[in-house]
């Protein structure tokens, strides 16, 4: 999926390297929590976290929150002794957050750390403004404490904080509904319990009648980040609907760009990933020798990761649809029996590619795992390469083209000669990724239908068993080994 509009201006403002003066650049988190020492890295001015539960996201997003103290005092300042407490069960020691921060031109590395009974180098963190926005957020206004007694009294509303138009506007696009005004109001006597009112159709209605994504996002958007600030939002797509996930990310690029604050966020929705460039996606990572990441996933690959309903016996992973699309036809065509024991996660970018072939060799993986790169890719550890030495529609489709298109027309039910031209003239335009688009849509045929029916026909016609081999002998191999 592109990114949408709002993404790609902040990207394009990231990428010519002047902005953001404050940023956290790394993290290396040892004793906590099963993390020993991994370097985390934010590459992107919002990046997304991403793993099962118990992985070690809110790890990663509390440290984060630990490494600066925010102006002033109270409750705005945050320590890690906030988030790792030493409890009757739990005895914290031994514990180091290590960090890289960026400021200006200069990067400063520094670390809290916990040797014993307590936590040292607090005074020694860079001041920056923190926002820690965890799952609290997403509690009904009448389990909140204090909440109940104000909603049954006779308390009368003290100071308002009024949306603007423009942040009015911000919150009816994220939830698809058109309000008329917006503000958060306090009570008399009680000013730290604040309550969220919205007016729509001409009815204010208050937080204790809100649905949950609604108060979710009033409060949120009620926030006033400054610039240069750090946001942590944990479990971001909490109680909202796919397109308001969509439309809050879009909205937090817009803020990222025009104040330049870095956001970390961690979430289990394909929806918030598909938003964000591959940068900005981290996937962690656990096995028997501890937590590491993934950075550049892509979205069908962390959802896969975190769902086995089909429980297969061997993960096989492809840099994206196309490529499965060709090893799924030439292990039909070559040896049927293994397509049900294995499992095809399209994983995103080569550089992905590369290190999941690392963790292979490591046996890192919950089950035996093969890793593919397409043919326009080098050998490197625990890698395997797609035959045709280019990307596999240029491989396909000029394999197929040398020996004019056999079987193509017979498998679409189309005519022989409308096939064969549309699909030479697809490959005029220049950009290879096109192609099998241009020509499904010529011949009314599905752009996934089309390149199924090209795939099984160039492992048909233009491989022998040694070619197939490089793509089946791998996967047997691996199944055999289980």
């Amino acid at each position: 999926m592109a990114l949408s509009r709002e993404m790609r201006r902040l990207q394009s403002k990231w990428l010519a390297g002047k902005s953001w003066p404050k940023r956290l650049e790394w993290m290396e988190i040892t004793g906590l929590r099963g993390w020993s020492g991994h370097r985390i890295e934010f590459r992107f001015p919002i990046v997304a976290i991403v793993g099962e539960n118990g992985s070690g996201k809110s790890t990663i997003l509390q440290a984060a929150a630990a490494s600066y103290r925010s102006p002033g005092t109270g409750k705005k300042m945050k320590f890690a002794s906030d988030f790792f407490l030493d409890t009757p069960w739990d005895r914290i020691q031994n514990a180091v957050i290590e960090y890289s921060v960026r400021e200006g031109d200069g990067s400063h590395q520094d670390s809290v750390r916990k040797p014993t009974n307590r936590w040292r180098g607090n005074p020694e963190r860079r001041e920056r403004n923190i926002h820690y926005i965890d799952l609290s957020r997403i509690q009904p206004l009448s389990a909140r404490t204090g909440y109940l007694r104000i909603a049954k009294s006779n308390i009368k509303e003290g100071k308002t904080l009024s949306f603007d138009e423009s942040s009015v506007k911000r919150l009816s696009s994220i939830m698809g509904i058109e309000y008329k005004s917006a503000r958060i109001a306090s009570t008399v006597g009680y000013d730290g319990t604040l309550v969220p009112i919205v007016e729509r159709k001409g009815v204010p209605y208050s937080g204790f009648h809100q649905g949950a994504g609604e108060l979710t996002a009033t409060e949120l958007l009620s926030r006033q980040f400054e610039k240069y600030s750090l946001v942590i939002i944990d479990e971001i797509e909490s109680s909202l609907h796919p397109r308001a996930q969509r439309r809050l990310i879009r909205d937090l690029a817009d803020i990222a760009r025009e104040k330049e604050i870095q956001f970390i966020i961690s979430t289990h929705s394909p929806y918030v990933l598909a938003e964000i460039p591959a940068e900005g996606r981290i996937y962690i990572v656990e096995s028997d020798s501890g937590k590491s990441t993934v950075t550049g996933v892509s979205p069908e690959f962390a959802m896969s990761r975190m769902d086995e309903e089909n429980h297969p016996e061997c993960d096989v992973y492809v840099e994206d649809d196309v490529s499965g699309e060709l090893v799924k036809e030439a292990i039909i065509a070559t040896e049927h029996d293994l397509l049900p024991r294995m499992q095809i996660i399209p994983f995103g970018a080569a550089s992905v590619g590369l290190s999941l072939g690392i963790m292979a060799t490591q046996k890192r993986f919950p089950r035996p795992s093969v890793v593919f790169l397409d043919g326009d890719q080098d050998l490197s550890d625990g890698i395997f390469v797609l035959p045709g030495e280019d990307a596999p529609e240029q491989v396909v489709f000029e394999g197929l083209k040398a020996l004019n298109w056999p079987d193509v027309a017979g498998r679409l039910g189309r005519p022989v000669s409308t096939v064969i031209d549309a699909l030479n003239k697809a490959m005029t335009l220049g950009n290879h990724h096109d192609w099998t688009k241009n020509a499904a849509d010529v011949l009314f045929v599905g752009t996934s239908h089309l390149w199924q029916a090209m795939c099984a026909a160039w492992i048909a016609h233009c491989t022998d068993e040694t070619q197939r081999e490089l793509i089946v002998g791998p996967v047997r191999s691996a199944l055999e080994n289980t």
